[in-house]
């Protein structure tokens, strides 16, 4: 018998012997015993999801465009002439890449977050500020900051978000399914940094600056006192960003730290995943279409911010278009459900995807997925509701509730048509079971997410 001559290799002959859903579960399993599948080891390396909070090693070194491990077969970097800032690419845009279904690609994701206006956009002089020095900020960052003029910014209509993409995958036709595996998430550099807008978060003023109901003027956050939006300079709005070191933390896992004051600091374990995954969705003739903003996400996916879709973790989505035209961005060292101050912990990612088609009667992905985007993770099914998921094309909704419901109805199409479950009985089932949570209530367009656990369907 001929041997895997690389880890590479060994990995496609046991995704051909196991199938690549067996094969993550597997691999769930060695690496957190401390293997290696997806490639060479690295002080960057990984881990498959194998818990809530998956295994996380602090880098080793800076990973600066096309430095250090990639474990894709393809690269995609973030260059500053192809990434879109603040926008997602429409139907029928130029891909920056191509590749065939089921290939791996590697991508170099940029944060936005120490490149924005309204912090001065320069990160160089943004992170010196907090002890970082020149080397460790990264070069791709520094140019999309000084050189990008793909489109011209505006601060208070664009999207924060630098989004790398579309990639055309192979196969792909409108009424597909594309499968987004999360192969590995590698953290570019040891720091984050979490910001609060006025006007923007769960605290935030309305627009005709009074307080939403539940709160008083007191409780706004950030302080209204604070607010400068009125001198029309971004770099005066009085945004609040913490910058949030990676340190080792309880037990040597990799933290961010946060100061409480006299009474020391508070950690929290990394989990690193990219809020921003989509394929396009929109018709536009303009990049800058409103349709096309960054900030919502839709149908096609986009700003989902489900901190679930770490190692390990598969996204559906439908597709809308030739080549689907897949897009990532909005990279997270980690985030809590809600994400109330506005931003998670921002921090640039390197990640491997591998992307495949999945046909309708197929097997391959769930039936909702057809029509809406679905996820999993080697524990759960995990269906998702949008309060708007036609990204506000039609006047925009954030009534969390809708997106409540939508996450049940969902929930219920997959336990009847996938799980053979009456549905009067799956109703009862996600009541008695099932877990539903807040995604996010910052996109404009709120989400929630169900968490349904395998082990229930094991009987």
């Amino acid at each position: 018998m001929k041997l895997p001559k690389s880890p590479s290799d060994m990995r496609d002959v046991l995704i051909t012997r196991l199938g690549r859903r067996n094969f993550l579960r597997a691999a769930a399993v060695v690496t957190g015993a401390g293997g290696g599948l997806l490639g060479s080891g690295s002080a960057f390396a990984v881990t498959a999801q194998t818990s809530a909070a998956p295994a996380v090693a602090l880098p080793g070194e800076v990973l600066q465009p096309g430095k250090g491990p990639i474990h894709g077969k393809h690269y995609l970097p973030s260059a500053v002439e192809q990434v879109r800032w603040g926008y997602v690419p429409a139907v029928g845009s130029q891909p920056a890449l191509r590749m065939k279904s089921g290939e791996t690609v590697t991508i170099d994701s940029v944060s936005h977050e120490g490149i924005l206006e309204d912090q001065g956009r320069d990160p160089v002089a943004y992170f010196g500020k907090h002890g970082v020095p020149r080397e460790n900020v990264l070069e791709d960052a520094i140019a999309i900051a000084r050189g990008y003029s793909r489109t011209t910014r505006n601060f208070d209509l664009d999207g924060p978000h630098v989004v790398t993409g579309p990639i055309y995958v192979d196969g792909a036709q409108q009424g597909d399914v594309l499968k987004v595996e999360m192969l590995s998430m590698l953290p570019r550099v040891p720091y984050g940094v979490v910001s609060s807008r006025h006007g923007k978060g769960a605290l935030a003023r309305t627009s005709n600056g009074g307080a939403p109901a539940g709160i008083t003027l007191e409780e706004i956050m950030p302080p209204v006192a604070t607010d400068g939006r009125p001198t029309g300079d971004p770099a005066r709005y009085g945004n609040v960003s913490v910058f949030t070191p990676v340190r080792r933390g309880p037990k040597g896992v990799p933290s961010g730290v946060m100061s409480r004051g006299n009474s020391g600091a508070v950690t929290f374990p990394l989990r690193p995943f990219m809020g921003m995954m989509g394929v396009a969705f929109a018709s536009a003739g303009q990049q800058t279409d409103p349709a096309l903003n960054s900030i919502p996400p839709t149908l096609g996916g986009g700003n989902i911010d489900i901190n679930l879709l770490g190692v390990g973790a598969t996204f559906y989505l439908p597709v809308f278009t030739e080549g689907a035209l897949f897009y990532t961005g909005d990279p997270h060292h980690a985030m809590g459900n809600g994400e109330v101050a506005l931003t998670a912990m921002e921090g640039s990612l390197r990640g491997t995807f591998r992307l495949t088609v999945c046909k309708a009667g197929s097997g391959d992905a769930p039936s909702v997925a057809f029509h809406y985007p679905f996820a999993e993770t080697a524990q759960a099914w995990v269906p998702i509701g949008l309060s708007d998921p036609d990204g506000a094309q039609n006047g925009q909704v954030n009534d969390l509730n809708i997106a409540m419901r939508r996450a049940v109805v969902n929930a219920l199409d997959f336990l009847e048509h996938d799980q053979g479950m009456d549905r009067a009985v799956a109703y009862a089932y996600l009541s008695a079971a099932a877990n539903f949570e807040v995604s996010q209530v910052v996109d404009r367009t709120t989400g929630v997410h169900g968490i349904i656990l395998k082990e229930h369907f094991s009987g």
